[in-house]
């Protein structure tokens, strides 16, 4: 969902999602910045340690095994996208030579964007994730594809907040899918992008990843808290490396230094410092929770009144910030056309830019675009 310049303001969404900032995360910049104490330091090219330290901690639990046994580690990345980058240099550089990794990348489809072409790796396959017709995730399916795959295949997973569906899979859907890539040895490359957006509780959103860890697998882990905090200018994210020894860290650790020396040199460490006090007090997400899902909510009741075709029960049943309304490519063409609403192609939308001043005219122009001749 965009913002329209020729649209009535009263009509205009919010693209930038302002209502999400969290007023403690303001609060804490100023500070921040108003601080002498605080000199202007050169950081680590792995980021600053109090902010990979908290991070890990809160995707893996303070009391995770892999921890204790000190082979876990995190690099601070420029946000999700960097360390889906960062892990993909990774795994052709470092994994690639230990035989970790063989064999092809399996992506879900839909994704948003494919990274690892990027960094050099071609070989992308595609595991059936989204059911448009039942709007919800086909878990038969992406068993069977995941059945297929070549052993020591990477399959990158989405724990939370599944972007572009907004559709996650269920705990007892992760048992199976773990059972399967532990049997197929199968390399999980999880993505974490805004962790606490889904339920309010960042442990739950984390769990796939903490499940992962205790069966001893290795793995990377993409986080991004960019969204979470409201720092949508500062790019935060971390790059979660949990292998098998401990004594396989430190030459991780310099694999990882000379790659991110070569992709962006050092990270900014202003949103990071953000991240790592707030991550010390994380009830304020649940406030963004909870909005994102009256929102979705009221939404879903709005077109029941309007008498819009079809059940509309997915728009609750999906999490996050982003979910599928199962429109068309018409459609969609119609609502950018003719309503100044602007969805992806696939009929994807970003909840956090509906408020109460836009809801009904997106409920309204949602129902014309079902119910007129295109």
């Amino acid at each position: 969902v965009s913002q329209d310049h020729n649209s009535p303001p009263s009509k205009c969404l919010n693209e930038e999602g302002q209502t999400f900032v969290l007023p403690l995360v303001g609060k804490l910049k100023k500070q921040i910045s108003a601080d002498p104490t605080l000199c202007p330091e050169y950081p680590s090219s792995l980021g600053l340690a109090e902010f990979t330290k908290r991070a890990t901690e809160f995707a893996l639990g303070k009391n995770s095994l892999a921890l204790m046994e000190n082979r876990v580690f995190g690099i601070q990345t420029i946000g999700c996208t960097g360390a889906v980058r960062l892990g993909a240099e990774l795994l052709k550089h470092w994994y690639n030579t230990r035989a970790a990794w063989c064999g092809p990348v399996y992506l879900s489809s839909p994704c948003d964007g494919n990274i690892f072409e990027a960094a050099g790796i071609q070989d992308i396959h595609y595991y059936f994730y989204w059911d448009a017709k039942q709007r919800d995730v086909c878990v038969e399916k992406l068993l069977a594809d995941l059945e297929q795959a070549p052993e020591q295949s990477v399959v990158v997973l989405s724990a939370s907040a599944h972007c572009p569906t907004g559709a996650d899979l269920s705990e007892q859907h992760w048992a199976l899918i773990i059972q399967l890539m532990m049997r197929r040895r199968l390399f999980p490359f999880i993505l974490l992008p805004v962790q606490g957006l889904c339920c309010g509780d960042l442990q739950r959103d984390a769990w796939p990843v903490q499940h992962c860890a205790s069966q001893g697998m290795e793995l990377l882990c993409a986080q991004s808290f960019s969204h979470c905090f409201g720092l949508y200018g500062d790019g935060v994210g971390n790059l979660l490396c949990v292998l098998k020894q401990s004594s396989l860290l430190s030459a991780v650790q310099s694999q990882a230094d000379r790659l991110v020396r070569a992709l962006w040199a050092r990270p900014s460490v202003g949103g990071a410092r953000v991240v790592a006090t707030v991550l010390s007090n994380p009830e304020e997400v649940k406030h963004i929770v909870e909005r994102c899902m009256l929102i979705r909510e009221r939404l879903r009741e709005r077109l029941r009144l309007l008498g819009s075709p079809g059940c509309w029960d997915h728009l609750i049943k999906q999490r996050g910030l982003y979910c599928c309304t199962g429109l068309n490519g018409q459609q969609v063409e119609f609502l950018s056309k003719r309503r100044h609403v602007y969805l992806l192609p696939n009929g994807c939308l970003n909840v956090s830019a509906i408020n109460s001043s836009n809801l009904d005219y997106i409920a309204e122009s949602i129902h014309l675009a079902l119910t007129s001749a295109l």
